[in-house]
């Protein structure tokens, strides 16, 4: 341990000297955690990523490998390096980031020299499937935000392929917020591996010192007529629509105050009728579809702003316009009702009254109570942008959105995110008007007020966004309230589920043991997972129980970085559109082009190459988990699957195959006549149930695109029940190529050029459908392609790997007249 007057700081080989503040809680949490896979529950802005850091420290001096850690967004990784850069002695080009704007070639050479990478989930996914890297090594896994680790988020996959390939792993999930209760902790818990969890809430004595009160101000705005005249009017639309569906007796609801549920629960019998043919089916899903742009436009109005309602009737009147409009945005933007509503939103004038309460607080805060900074958190990309203009006519503004560009809004890039928060941090202005990207996980500056322009109905992401105030001192937060609106409903389902999460963890805590024991059994159960806990800790192990033999080397830690958060850049845009998207995209590779995989397979894998875009389904992951399966991502022309160099797999879902004979879509014609003239063995999966009944296609028709495929095109037509059985049927084909028929995989008809050797290896490998094999060793013999169309037959069976009838195919073909 180093001390500097009162200060004490951790003392560790692998730590900058004097960096890392001394906390005992932090010291505790690592204790246990670099023994165990542990899940460490901590309040946001107390440090979590700081004893992330020191349990890396730790394993890198002990064990040795690679440490990786994994964070939602690309600020938050990009903050995760800074931090990690500043506070580890190592050099810093051993800490390397990996996001999508790093090229896949580039991430696989980085990855063979780093010590530390800092990456999106989604970019380690593909690099997984892609066989770029190789997790072996890897002796430390973290998972930021790991409350994410739910359905199928990328958290998921990585940790079974972490487990099932590491040769001695170890896992920290850290989250201010696991879950709304024990089962959602639990499922985080045995989605990642994890077998510990510890907890420390604001009420422990060692935490109690570095945090304070927060004051939380609900403030009640009433509308004015104006305001509710224009409500009503879209209402009325509603409740017209709701009678229609009424009639159609998919629901008894009369009135427009409707809840998603609601809305849920009619598309569900809506779909039943669609599904035997109905057209009232049809028509219904259509008055659903204007009865959810209605009820945007009611929730703009009502908890936003006028102004806000305006840019959103104007985006709907765009899309109206627009090429393929449906018919529930034509009829949404020609309705009389609506169109008077437009008329009005468009003659009002005044301020809507969240606008002049936001003034008057930020006012407050800045002049009377000499505060310096003001967050304020809005969930519409619309409101942010009108409350930044509004705002900046008073006080020195600055707008923090997504990437994502909106129509009349552009997004930001990942560089000026950062300039506008270290502007923030530095004074340069003092009232920051964010979406939900700046709620949860990054560096956000100790602000005087969190002022949140709306509830928000999620316990997870308000108590993150609380956590930007209340650090440093007594913090305050105020939430305005539009009296008698969706903000009231809002309201009491945070305040429920907020308490609730804060019942469980103090429950979670006090029963820590028995958790641990329910995880042991349902990993057991489960069996996701080969290897037993990171580290091999051994049943009774308590390391961790107290500070000082759990961590040895360590001495304490540090407030500076983590701010704790989840969705990042995500707003959370449901059907109603009240929230704003700005999620990364699964798919951050922008091309994955002349990669070359991490390691080539051996003798005995099968190797199946996989379209990026198909990682929009489960399958190139679940061949990826596979034992004798090495998957490679490309930027495939042709196919959705190679599995040979003959075979090209183009995979279709019943719904989409149908849809090419009724939508007049003939690409996938298109894409068979590519691949017949790439690949001597093309095959169509058609995945799903309901082939002669999911659409209304008379059986004759489906017979003949069926047909047409075998003999117009030559292409096997096989059928599979879903993604699990295409990725069975995969495996078994490529087997059968590669192992029985001793065949290579060969990529055809790429859009990167080919060097001259592989140019000439196709030309070869093209007579007489004879393979890469052969066609290199005939190469190598005769050194030309003339001089291998030119060979006699008795020299050809020289060759290695050619027989007599292979030399007379051979000659056959390349010596034959042309006779069509």
């Amino acid at each position: 341990m180093a001390t500097t007057g009162d200060q004490q700081y951790v003392d560790h080989e692998l730590l900058v000297p004097e960096f890392i503040e001394r906390r005992m809680y932090q010291l505790q949490l690592a204790g246990s955690a670099k023994d165990r896979d542990t899940l460490v529950c901590l309040p946001t802005g107390l440090g979590k990523t700081t004893v992330s850091l020191l349990v890396t420290a730790e394993r890198l001096a002990d064990v040795g490998g690679k440490s990786l850690l994994l964070a939602p967004t690309k600020p938050l990784v990009q903050q995760h390096a800074d931090f990690y850069r500043e506070a580890l002695d190592i050099p810093d080009d051993d800490i390397v980031v990996f996001t999508g704007e790093v090229r896949p070639d580039e991430r696989t050479e980085l990855w063979q020299s780093a010590s530390v990478v800092i990456a999106t989930p989604q970019v380690v996914e593909n690099d997984l499937v892609g066989s770029r890297i190789d997790l072996g090594n890897v002796t430390h896994v973290t998972f930021d935000e790991c409350h994410r680790a739910t359905g199928d988020y990328a958290y998921n996959y990585i940790a079974e392929r972490y487990h099932q390939d590491a040769n001695d792993p170890l896992v920290t999930g850290m989250s201010a917020s696991p879950g709304g209760d024990e089962e959602e902790i639990l499922e985080v818990c045995e989605n990642l591996g994890i077998e510990n969890v510890e907890v420390m809430t604001e009420e422990d004595s060692d935490v109690d010192e570095y945090t304070h009160d927060t004051d939380v101000e609900w403030e009640r705005v009433e509308l004015p007529d104006d305001v509710l005249e224009i409500r009503d009017a879209l209402n009325e639309v509603v409740e017209e629509r709701l009678a229609k569906l009424k009639e159609l007796g998919i629901t008894r609801k009369t009135s427009a105050d409707l809840s998603e549920t609601d809305i849920k629960k009619m598309r569900a019998e809506l779909q039943q009728l669609i599904d035997n043919d109905q057209s009232e089916g049809y028509q219904g899903m259509s008055a659903l579809a204007e009865i959810r742009k209605l009820r945007t436009a009611v929730t703009y109005v009502e908890t936003q702003s006028v102004e806000a309602l305006r840019r959103y009737f104007e985006r709907q009147r765009n899309a109206a316009k627009s090429s393929g409009a449906s018919k529930a945005s034509q009829r949404f933007v020609s309705e009389p009702k609506v169109k008077e509503a437009m008329r009005r939103a468009e003659k009002y004038d005044d301020l809507h009254p969240k606008y002049s309460r936001a003034r008057m607080r930020i006012a407050e805060t800045l002049g009377i109570e000499n505060g310096e900074r003001v967050i304020v958190f809005t969930e519409s990309r619309d409101t942010a942008e009108a409350l930044t203009e509004f705002l900046g006519q008073h006080f020195d503004t600055q707008r923090f959105v997504g990437q994502g560009d909106k129509e009349g809004s552009d997004g930001m890039t990942q560089k000026q995110q950062q300039e506008v928060l270290d502007r923030f941090r530095g004074g340069d202005f003092e009232v920051l008007v964010s979406t939900s990207v700046a709620e949860e996980g990054l560096d956000v500056p100790e602000v005087d007020l969190v002022l949140f322009y709306e509830p928000v109905p999620t316990a997870i992401r308000s108590i993150q966004r609380k956590g930007r105030t209340g650090r440093q001192a007594k913090g305050r937060v105020a939430v305005l309230l539009a009296e008698d609106t969706r903000d009231e409903a809002y309201f009491w389902i945070s305040k429920r589920r907020e308490d609730e999460m804060e019942t469980e963890l103090r429950k979670l805590k006090g029963v820590a043991d028995e958790v641990e024991e329910e995880l042991d059994d349902s990993q057991r159960q489960l069996g996701d997972f080969d290897s037993g806990s990171g580290g091999g800790t051994e049943a009774g192990d308590d390391s961790g129980s107290e500070v000082e033999p759990g961590l040895q080397a360590f001495d304490a830690s540090d407030e500076r970085d983590d701010t704790a958060g989840d969705k990042g850049d995500s707003g959370g845009d449901d059907a109603d559109e009240r929230d704003e998207t700005e999620t990364e995209e699964r798919a951050e590779d922008e091309s994955d082009e002349g990669v070359v995989a991490a390691a080539e397979p051996d003798d005995e894998t099968v190797e199946i190459v996989a379209d990026q875009r198909e990682l929009d389904s489960t399958i190139a992951r679940d061949l990826s988990t596979r034992e004798g399966v090495e998957t490679r991502l490309e930027t495939l022309s042709v196919g959705d699957y190679v599995l040979s160099d003959r075979v090209v797999v183009e995979r279709k879902s019943v719904g989409d195959f149908l849809d090419t004979l009724t939508g007049g879509d003939r690409s996938m014609f298109e894409q068979l006549g590519d691949a017949t003239r790439h690949y001597a063995r093309p095959v169509v999966i058609l995945e799903g149930d309901g082939l002669y009944e999911e659409r209304n296609v008379h059986p004759n028709a489906i017979r003949g695109a069926l047909s047409s495929l075998a003999v117009d095109f030559g292409a096997s037509v096989l059928r599979t029940t879903g993604e699990d059985d295409t990725a069975d049927l995969l495996e078994v084909i490529a087997t059968r190529e590669q192992e029985a028929d001793d065949r290579e995989v060969s990529v055809h008809g790429e859009k990167a050029s080919k060097t001259l050797a592989e140019q000439q290896e196709y030309v070869v490998s093209s007579i007489a459908d004879i393979g890469p094999v052969t066609a290199r060793s005939l190469l190598e013999e005769f050194k030309t392609v003339e001089a291998v169309m030119t060979a006699r037959e008795d020299d050809l069976l020289e060759v290695q790997g050619v027989g007599e009838v292979t030399a007379e195919r051979i000659r056959e073909v390349v010596g034959s007249d042309y006779d069509r």
